[in-house]
């Protein structure tokens, strides 16, 4: 990363995930690209005023909007059973919304099923089993193009750009790696389906604070092409360092959406969520 880069001596470097030839693009959109939505539009991803829950069961979001721009990072924060991942699964289609809308783009997809949402653009890294360990790295990324019909070497190439490790260790049993290598199998084979949109369920979960680190990085070089990224996290104060766009969920509602730093500089946010 740049010496312009504000993020450039984040964290110690872990060998396992460090990238020593940044820049890579994802060849849907220039790098570096940010498209910021004209006064009146939609955000490029919304969540509007989403009320619904699993199935019959109550409402768990209540009137809950989440959104995204081009090539920024929204992160969705709160107390557990705030329902920050379910705001994220319904955004997905994986339960059934009563009230509200999802807009991708432009268009309303509010009803269709997550693997139409995935031929949309859309990519979902759930927090937990979101790897095949009987697959060999590289198995589990090919899954990952399988709506494909076009080569998809270029990619799986910038995806080891981003994580070298993964090439080192492409013949190997997923199973067999680490917490933070199975993540980075876990996002690459996401990004194989070259999505606009990455959605990212705590993907920090259980990792070392060196990982955690060096994860966030890699979040942030993806976005950098282009790409938005959706993400739930437990580690608030961390995400909103890096966070375009924050939302603090309580109890399924929207107590505070504002930009990561303001957030963070809200004496009410730090004393409430961040632990002071």
């Amino acid at each position: 990363m740049s010496g312009t880069d504000p993020y450039s001596d984040r964290g110690n470097k872990d060998v396992t995930i460090t990238n020593p030839r940044p820049g890579g693009t994802f060849p849907h959109v220039k790098h570096g690209d940010q498209v910021a939505p004209a006064a009146g539009e939609l955000p490029f991803l919304i969540g509007e005023n989403m009320t619904g829950g699993y199935g019959r069961g109550p409402d768990i979001l209540h009137d809950c909007t989440i959104f995204v721009d081009k090539g920024q990072i929204a992160v969705i924060v709160g107390p557990n059973g705030a329902g920050k991942s379910t705001g994220m699964k319904a955004v997905f289609g994986m339960l059934d919304l009563h009230g509200g809308r999802v807009v991708l783009d432009g268009e309303d997809i509010s009803d269709l099923t997550p693997q139409a949402r995935v031929a949309k653009g859309m990519a979902f890294v759930p927090q937990t089993n979101n790897i095949f360990t009987s697959m060999t790295v590289e198995e589990n990324l090919e899954m990952g193009a399988f709506l494909r019909r076009d080569g998809i070497r270029q990619t799986m190439e910038q995806v080891y750009d981003l994580f070298p490790i993964l090439k080192d260790k492409r013949r190997q049993m997923a199973g067999e790696l680490s917490g933070g290598q199975r993540q980075q199998v876990a996002v690459g084979r996401a990004l194989m389906t070259e999505p606009q949109l990455l959605m990212l369920d705590e993907p920090t979960a259980g990792v070392s604070p060196i990982v955690m680190d060096e994860l966030f990085d890699r979040i942030i070089e993806v976005a950098r092409t282009g790409i938005s990224i959706l993400m739930v996290e437990q580690n608030a104060r961390q995400a909103l360092e890096i966070a375009d766009t924050g939302f603090v969920l309580v109890q399924g509602r929207n107590a505070f959406t504002d930009t990561g730093k303001a957030l963070l500089a809200n004496e009410e946010v730090r004393r409430s969520f961040l632990g002071g």
